[in-house]
């Protein structure tokens, strides 16, 4: 089982709304980005380097943000 050590937090603001950006130090060794729409909804990316890793999970979002408004709603 991994260890993962929570390393930064910050929001992206889109839309009117505020999404947590949490990312963990795996083991030491990389780093994961995550951030959850919902209970059993998240986006997760990976990478070497926190900056780089922080660049990029910003620049998915607001494509992930958008398919998730698009999707019909559940009854």
């Amino acid at each position: 089982m991994s260890q993962e050590e929570l390393v930064h937090k910050s929001f992206f603001k889109f839309s009117d709304r505020s999404y947590p950006i949490m990312i963990y130090l795996c083991d030491g060794k990389n780093y994961i980005a995550k951030t959850e729409f919902g209970p059993d909804d998240m986006i997760i990316n990976d990478g070497m380097e926190l900056k780089s890793l922080l660049e990029m999970h910003k620049r998915l979002l607001p494509l992930a943000i958008i398919s998730r408004q698009m999707r019909p709603k559940k009854d």
